[in-house]
C-alpha cells in the first residue's frame, strides 16, 4: 500500500483548516493589511520547503506557503464579505466600514 497520497491530502486539509479561520481572524482585527503577514509566513515557508531535507515536511511545508499565499487573496475578499454583512465587522474599525461602505455606494452610483 501507498499512503503518501493520504498524508499529503492530510497535509493540505490541516492547512486549509488552519488558515480559513486565520484569515477571518486577520481580517478582524487587523483588517485587509493583514496581507503582509501571509507574505511574511508564506515566503519564509516556501524557503523552509527549500533547505529541509525530509521530503514529507518540504512537501508541507510548500503546500502551507501556498495556503499562505493563497490568505492574501482571501484576507481582502473577506473585507468584501463583512462590507455585505455576511461576517461580524470589530466594532473598534466602525468607521472605518462605513468609509469603505460610502465610498462603494459612490462608485455605484
Amino acid at each position: 500500500m501507498n499512503i503518501h497520497g493520504l498524508l499529503l491530502g492530510a497535509g493540505a486539509f490541516l492547512c486549509i483548516g488552519i488558515f480559513h479561520p486565520l484569515v477571518i481572524k486577520a481580517e478582524y482585527y487587523c483588517g485587509i493589511r493583514a496581507w503582509w503577514g501571509f507574505l511574511v509566513i508564506g515566503c519564509l515557508a516556501a524557503t523552509g520547503s527549500l533547505f529541509v531535507e525530509n521530503m514529507y515536511l518540504s512537501i508541507f511545508l510548500g503546500i502551507f506557503a501556498f495556503s499562505a499565499f493563497w490568505g492574501i487573496g482571501e484576507v481582502i475578499k473577506q473585507e468584501q464579505r463583512v462590507l455585505k454583512g455576511w461576517f461580524p465587522e470589530n466594532p473598534k474599525r466602525h468607521d472605518y466600514y462605513e468609509r469603505k461602505r460610502q465610498e462603494l455606494k459612490q462608485q455605484r452610483s
